[in-house]
């Protein structure tokens, strides 16, 4: 398996986990929607990258790379999610913000990342992320519902997650 596809597998995974997670603040009916829509986009990604003949054409060179860039990126983003999730909920006493959060963090991650193994591609989906990872901290700070919270920092970037490893899935 290249690197390139188990990033995808990687990034679909924790996008269904969003959904998984965050899909509950719309109430049972439209959670189990939600979650079941995106179980399905999982399966079907693992399908398109598993089917038989998948990577017959794939170029040799795979650019990602689990390198010293990815790794000091990854503990960038560790520190950042635990370092901010302390001010938080310590100083700014504000946990309904812990989700935008994480959200913004990863969006940074996967700018970086975009970086490292000079895929554009990633430069959207880490962009779309932070950006729902800021919608979220604002609607968080004045106190806005709950759901509209995890719609905007959960749900949606789970979506953005799966919807992007699609997309670099079947792109010609």
């Amino acid at each position: 398996m290249t690197g390139s596809k188990l990033g995808l597998i990687i990034g679909a995974t924790f996008g269904l986990v969003y959904v998984l997670v965050n899909a509950g603040a719309f109430g049972m009916a439209v959670a189990v929607v939600l979650q079941v829509l995106a179980v399905a986009v999982l399966v079907g990604l693992l399908v398109v990258l598993f089917r038989p003949g998948a990577g017959a054409g794939e170029v040799q060179t795979d650019p990602v790379r689990f390198s010293r860039g990815y790794w000091i990126i990854l503990l960038a983003e560790v520190l950042a999610v635990f370092g901010g999730n302390l001010v938080i909920n310590l100083v700014l006493e504000l946990p309904a913000a812990v989700l935008p959060w994480v959200t913004f963090v990863v969006g940074v991650h996967f700018l970086g990342l975009a970086r490292v193994w000079s895929a554009p591609s990633l430069t959207v989906v880490g962009g779309a992320l932070a950006v729902c990872g800021l919608v979220g901290f604002a609607i968080a700070a004045i106190g806005g519902p709950a759901a509209a919270v995890a719609a905007v920092a959960g749900v949606l970037p789970g979506f953005v997650l799966l919807g992007g490893s699609w997309f670099a899935a079947v792109r010609p």
